[in-house]
């Protein structure tokens, strides 16, 4: 009776692997941005490491973006951009949304986090926005349950089991409750979304495309479809908007068409209105 509960913990907890895709893109440019730090400090966190602007005084208001996955240069440099008195908190745990998710399982951990980067920084932060990149919306997912930002950005990465394990079919809305819930005020106008997605099909687990259109049945919000370049030699197929919510869907089904998403970071963080 032991070994069955056992495996059934596994099936429930453990995310089905993807299923390498074969597909190479070389028509579109796949533009990357150069890396270009921007000037302040940097200091190392219990998890992460917080990007200080040099401008920022101390005691002083800023915002803060929390990114998860990806680089840590990046996201640094595209929120400089678009607001030079912007900290950032950039957490890099590996490979796999569990890895992500784990951290923050725990209670108040994330307002813990948030407290040891002021104290560390001798800041205070708001506005505060999330952003997830593939499998960094693992760590979204737990922080929604205890805490609400002012926005979340998801680059290409928002999935969820499908009902049954590995094989394509319903999927498991559990895994996007605490999404849909923040769609619903973010389209309300209350809080501000920024969903993308690339046409990626893990197979094993459900693609950023089905989640998407999960959200926009669950939301009322129909897409419009779009043909035009988008940022950094991307091509977008697909929009839908409603008060602070965006949903953008874009071409492509291979490696470089996901990176080309979170390059074009900057873009995201714009309508994000950082």
């Amino acid at each position: 009776m032991k070994s069955v509960v056992f495996l059934i913990a596994v099936s429930v907890c453990a995310q089905s692997p993807q299923n390498p895709s074969p597909m190479v893109e070389h028509t579109r440019s796949h533009q990357r941005q150069i890396e270009q730090p921007p000037a302040g400090r940097r200091e190392k966190l219990s998890i992460g490491t917080l990007y200080i602007p040099a401008r920022a005084k101390v005691g002083k208001t800023v915002p803060l973006l929390v990114h998860f996955h990806g680089s840590a240069w990046l996201p640094e440099q595209c929120a400089h951009k678009q607001n030079p008195n912007a900290a950032v908190l950039t957490v890099q745990l590996g490979a796999g949304s569990a890895a992500y998710a784990s951290p923050f399982q725990e209670k108040d951990r994330f307002a813990a986090l948030l407290a040891e980067a002021g104290k560390t920084g001798s800041l205070k932060f708001k506005p505060i926005f999330l952003s997830g990149f593939s499998a960094g919306y693992g760590a979204i997912r737990e922080i929604l349950k205890d805490f609400q930002p002012d926005g979340v950005v998801l680059i290409d990465g928002l999935h969820t089991s499908y009902q049954t394990e590995g094989k394509p079919g319903p999927l498991k809305p559990e895994g996007l409750a605490v999404f849909l819930d923040y769609a619903r005020r973010a389209a309300a106008g209350e809080k501000r979304m920024v969903i993308t997605h690339s046409e990626i099909y893990p197979g094993t687990f459900a693609s950023t495309t089905e989640t998407a259109d999960y959200l926009l049945d669950q939301l009322g919000i129909k897409r419009v479809p779009v043909v035009k370049w988008g940022p950094l030699g991307t091509q977008q197929l697909s929009g839908a908007r409603k008060g602070g919510f965006e949903l953008l869907g874009f071409a492509g089904n291979s490696a470089p068409d996901h990176m080309d998403q979170l390059h074009a970071m900057g873009y995201w963080l714009r309508r994000m209105r950082l």
